[in-house]
């Protein structure tokens, strides 16, 4: 089963009604559900490949910030 990822649209929705809270642990909150929307079925990977840098696993921790 394949995962739909967000439209334009919704990712556009989504910035209008988060990207205005304040605090970075929710900007970091919306950057990863931004990331999950483009991402779809993929993201775990995504982040793991992010996560194992130039200096091998672990090189830097994705955070998945707090909801609003």
């Amino acid at each position: 089963m394949t995962e739909k990822v967000m439209t334009p649209e919704q990712i556009k929705e989504l910035i209008l009604q988060y990207g205005g809270i304040d605090g970075d642990h929710h900007k970091q909150w919306l950057i990863d559900q931004i990331l999950r929307g483009v991402t779809g079925e993929h993201y775990d990977v995504t982040v793991e490949q992010w996560n194992h840098g130039e200096d091998g696993p672990n090189t830097y921790e994705w955070d998945i910030g707090i909801a609003p």
